[in-house]
C-alpha cells in the first residue's frame, strides 16, 4: 500500500514574515466585515449608498504590504477599502466616511468609500473614472523633480477605467518622463455591467505597457502573497529610478457594483457561484493553517476581534453629528470663500 504524502509544500514568501502574513489575513477579514456592514446599513436605511470590494481582498492586502508608510503615495479608486486599511486607516475612519460624519477627513462631503488622509499618504479622488490618474502622475512628477528617490506613487483603477482617455494620456506622460509610478489595474472582469470582451479588443491590459515603453505584468490577484511579490518588485523599481510600470491583478467582483446596482440583470447567479469557488479569504485561511502560520483557535479569535472592532467603530461613528450646513463654504478657497472677492 502506497504511503500518503503528508509533506507540507514550501511556501514562496517573498521575504514575508509570519506576522506579516497574519496581518494580511486580518486585513482581508476586516475588508469583508466592513463590506458587509456597509451593505447592511444601507438596507437598514442608515446610509444612502455603499460599495463592496468582495473578491479584491487578497489583491489589496498584498499590495498594501508593499506600500512604505510615511513615504509612498497612494492614489486609490472607490473599491480600495483594503488598501486604505492596509496603509493605516482605521475601521473607525472608514465608518466616518460611510456615515458622512463631520469628523471624517473629508468633512462628510464625499461619497462613502472615497477616503483621503494626508497623514497616511492617501490622495483624495473623484468618482469620475480615471480623473485621479493624471493627479497621481502629477504627484510622481513632483517626487522626481524634488529628487525624492526613495518614494513612489501607487495608483489603482478597475479594468473599465483603462478605456478612458485620461488613463492613456497619463500612462504616456509617465513613460516619457520615467516617473516613479506603479499603475495597478484591479481587473474584476466587470466595468459596472460591461464585461471585458465588450470593453476592449485586447483584454490583457498588461500588454499595453510595451506600447508605452514600460514593463508590464499580469498576476493572480486571488493570491495575496503573489500580489505582494509583484507589487513590491514594481514599487522597488519605481523608487530606484527604473520608471513606471503597469501591473494587472486578476480577481472578480462577487457583489453588485454598489447598493444601487442589480447585477443579476447582466450576469447569472450561477456565474457568481462558480467564481466563489476561488474566494481568496477562505483559501488564504486554509493555506495559513496548513503552513502552521495560524491555528484554528487563533483564526476564531481573530474573526471575533474583527467583528468586535467593526461593531465598536460602527456605534462610535453613528453617534457623531453630521457637518453643519455652514461648513459647505469652508476649505474651498484660501481666504474668503466667495470667488469674486
Amino acid at each position: 500500500m502506497a504511503k500518503t504524502d503528508t509533506t507540507v509544500k514550501t511556501l514562496a514568501r517573498y521575504g514575508l514574515t509570519d506576522e506579516q502574513l497574519r496581518e494580511m489575513f486580518r486585513n482581508m477579514l476586516m475588508q469583508r466585515q466592513l463590506d458587509n456592514r456597509g451593505f447592511q446599513l444601507n438596507r437598514q436605511g442608515k446610509v444612502p449608498f455603499a460599495l463592496g470590494s468582495e473578491g479584491h481582498e487578497a489583491l489589496q492586502a498584498g499590495a498594501a504590504m508593499a506600500f512604505t508608510r510615511g513615504k509612498d503615495i497612494l492614489a486609490p479608486y472607490y473599491r480600495d477599502l483594503g488598501l486604505a486599511l492596509g496603509i493605516g486607516l482605521t475601521p473607525f475612519e472608514i465608518m466616518l466616511s460611510i456615515f458622512a460624519r463631520a469628523q471624517d477627513h473629508n468633512g462628510g462631503r464625499q461619497f462613502p468609500n472615497h477616503y483621503s488622509s494626508k497623514k497616511a499618504g492617501l490622495m483624495s479622488f473623484s468618482s469620475i473614472l480615471a480623473a485621479h490618474i493624471p493627479h497621481a502622475v502629477g504627484a510622481a512628477y513632483a517626487l522626481k523633480l524634488r529628487r525624492q528617490a526613495d518614494r513612489a506613487v501607487l495608483v489603482t483603477c478597475g479594468d473599465g477605467t483603462t478605456s478612458e482617455g485620461e488613463w492613456h494620456e497619463a500612462m504616456n506622460f509617465a513613460a516619457i518622463h520615467g516617473l516613479p509610478l506603479v499603475m495597478l489595474v484591479e481587473n474584476n472582469e466587470w466595468a459596472i455591467s460591461t464585461p471585458l470582451d465588450k470593453q476592449m479588443g485586447q483584454p490583457e491590459i498588461w500588454k499595453r505597457a510595451e506600447g508605452y515603453g514600460m514593463p508590464g505584468k499580469r498576476f493572480n490577484g486571488f493570491d495575496p502573497i503573489e500580489t505582494y511579490g509583484v507589487v513590491k518588485e514594481a514599487m522597488d523599481r519605481a523608487r530606484g529610478g527604473g520608471g513606471p510600470s503597469i501591473i494587472e491583478g486578476m480577481c472578480y467582483r462577487f457583489l453588485a457594483h454598489s447598493t444601487d446596482d442589480n447585477d443579476m440583470t447582466y450576469r447569472t447567479k450561477d456565474e457568481v457561484v462558480e467564481h466563489r469557488k476561488h474566494d481568496p479569504v477562505p483559501r488564504f485561511e486554509a493555506l495559513l493553517l496548513e503552513q502552521g502560520v495560524l491555528t484554528a483557535s487563533a483564526v476564531d479569535a481573530m474573526k471575533k476581534d474583527v467583528l468586535r472592532e467593526t461593531n465598536e467603530a460602527t456605534d462610535q461613528a453613528e453617534a457623531l453629528p453630521y457637518p453643519q450646513a455652514s461648513d459647505l463654504y469652508t476649505n474651498l478657497f484660501e481666504g474668503a470663500w466667495q470667488p469674486w472677492q
